[in-house]
């Protein structure tokens, strides 16, 4: 298979594809398929949304899970707490989510590193249904550039909704300049909302002193670039892993 893609536009294609296809949820995250055996974290993940619009304006979530990597191809992870503020509404808890990363194959054995993603989420409320999440991760490197692709299928779990799935395609890019300091760009694709949004980010790795630990950061400002995405999102991640 790895023969039959070219390693230079492969994400670049599939990127292409991906829009064709048809994106619900916003999750502002690009997942890595990549799995460290033994590996915990303790993550925070936040956005918030600005626009005029009385439907798009001050829409705003956190999340908060804990994850660990059981074998060198399963990573679960548990968000606790996820609580939201839409239009119209004050915030309110949103559920619960268990999610679950597999890595496909190991590094280097393709012209991408596959994983797949599974994540059940119970609302927890009367009449708002459950979801389910699943789909291909992708990740490459080519020296000091990191090229992530996500296409997210979700469908609402629940014998009253009829909703067709959703899909939903996430890319980023980023270059190391330094642990610390990687400037990116990240593509979030919503066709079944018709919602797109592009913009700059940057991701940082802070090494702390004991074997093992670091900090992770992510922050990103996202640009709509068609009427139905909100004029700007911020988005911020913070993530402490440790073995």
């Amino acid at each position: 298979m790895n023969q039959l893609i070219q390693p230079r536009s492969g994400l670049t294609t599939l990127a292409i594809l991906s829009v064709m296809l048809g994106a619900h949820a916003n999750d502002y995250v690009v997942y890595s398929p990549l799995v460290v055996q033994g590996q915990s974290e303790v993550e925070m993940r936040s956005y918030a949304d600005r626009d005029p619009s009385p439907a798009l304006q001050n829409m705003n979530e956190t999340d908060l899970s804990v994850a660990h990597a059981w074998t060198s191809w399963w990573k679960a992870e548990a968000y606790f707490w996820k609580e939201s503020n839409t239009p119209g509404s004050s915030l309110h808890q949103l559920g619960y989510e268990f999610e679950n990363t597999f890595q496909l194959a190991e590094e280097g054995n393709f012209w991408a590193t596959p994983g797949f993603l599974v994540s059940y989420e119970a609302s927890g409320r009367a009449g708002v249904p459950d979801n389910l999440e699943l789909g291909p991760l992708l990740e490459r490197q080519d020296g000091l550039f990191t090229q992530r692709m996500n296409m997210i299928w979700e469908h609402e779990i629940h014998p009253q909704f009829t909703a067709k799935p959703g899909f939903r395609t996430t890319y980023s890019v980023s270059y190391r300049y330094s642990d610390p300091w990687q400037p990116a760009l990240e593509a979030y694709l919503r066709p079944t909302d018709s919602s797109y949004q592009l913009g700059p980010a940057l991701y940082g790795e802070i090494h702390l002193g004991h074997q093992g630990g670091e900090m992770e950061y992510q922050v990103g400002w996202l640009l709509g670039t068609n009427r139905s995405a909100p004029d700007t999102t911020w988005v911020a991640r913070l993530e402490y892993e440790f073995f």
